[in-house]
């Protein structure tokens, strides 16, 4: 596994705690290490990931909110939003990391942490998310 995917994992397994047990960034990380063996390699990485979507939540809620017709961010599966508010953190903020890579990694996370359906969910709001995106850079 390389080490992108190994960080992603981590970075979605410490969003999710942090949304689940509302505690902030710098607590959940601290206690993901204090009881996880991390590579120093996984460890960058996945840090830039979990304290970029933390610092940048709210705008990153509000844009996959206006892309998910029919699905508010409180109704969608914990996995799946965190997966999505990772992926668009990406989007926005990693531009040396091509979108065709954020989408397959965002999906594939779905598909090994979601539901049966995450992986098609997530691609659908993603793809609509970067059209809205390419549309708004274009202008």
């Amino acid at each position: 596994m390389g080490r992108r995917r190994k960080a992603r994992e981590i970075a979605l397994q410490v969003l999710y705690q942090i949304d689940v047990l509302k505690v902030d960034a710098k607590e959940a990380i601290q206690l993901f290490w204090s009881n996880f063996e991390v590579s120093e390699e996984a460890s960058e990485f996945s840090f830039k990931l979990i304290e970029g979507t933390s610092n940048h939540r709210e705008g990153i809620d509000k844009l996959i909110d206006s892309c998910s017709e029919n699905w508010s961010l409180g109704r969608m599966a914990k996995v799946d939003r965190n997966i999505l508010r990772m992926a668009t953190y990406e989007l926005l903020y990693c531009h040396d990391i091509p979108y065709k890579v954020t989408l397959n990694e965002a999906i594939d996370l779905g598909k090994n942490y979601g539901s049966e359906n995450s992986g098609s969910f997530i691609n659908g709001i993603l793809d609509a998310l970067y059209v809205r995106l390419q549309r708004e850079n274009a202008d």
